[in-house]
């Protein structure tokens, strides 16, 4: 069936960048929250179509959307580390597919084939996107946003 819907926290950076690129290209989207939609610049705003859960803990929802999916996309511009590097390993220790796109400018084309076999080889329908929040990588938001936009495009041209 192909993929259907894209997922994240609503963190600033890569989560906020997948949903961007969502609602841009009207694709189905949202994901769950934290309690009162935190984020680390207050209050994840009203246009992201996110779930919040009852628990006020970042872990939390960052568990419930890799078992909510059907695979997580982390897209990373260097060592994985914090909730980035809780995802990677939650993800691989409860059995789920983990994609990393590492970010090279020599390299995007190729990931971006190898993200879409990825995609079909485990039948994904929904994708968990997850990465640095935005004040770990300034560029997160921006760069997510092109590539998720690159995907859906591609998948559906």
């Amino acid at each position: 069936m192909g993929l259907q819907i894209i997922i994240s926290g609503g963190q600033t950076g890569v989560d906020r960048g997948a949903l961007d690129a969502c609602l841009e290209l009207e694709f189905p989207c949202g994901g769950w929250c934290p309690a009162g939609r935190a984020a680390e610049d207050g209050p994840i705003p009203h246009r992201y179509p996110m779930i919040e859960l009852r628990s006020p803990y970042y872990d939390d929802r960052t568990r419930r959307n890799i078992v909510e999916s059907d695979a997580t996309l982390i897209i990373s511009n260097g060592k994985l580390s914090g909730g980035t590097l809780l995802t990677a390993n939650f993800a691989k220790h409860i059995g789920k597919p983990v994609f990393t796109f590492e970010l090279s400018p020599f390299f995007i084309d190729r990931t971006m084939e190898d993200l879409v076999d990825f995609l079909e080889a485990f039948q994904v329908e929904t994708l968990n996107v997850a990465g640095p929040r935005g004040s770990q990588w300034d560029k997160a938001r921006e760069t997510t946003c092109h590539i998720i936009k690159q995907l859906i495009r591609q998948l559906y041209p």
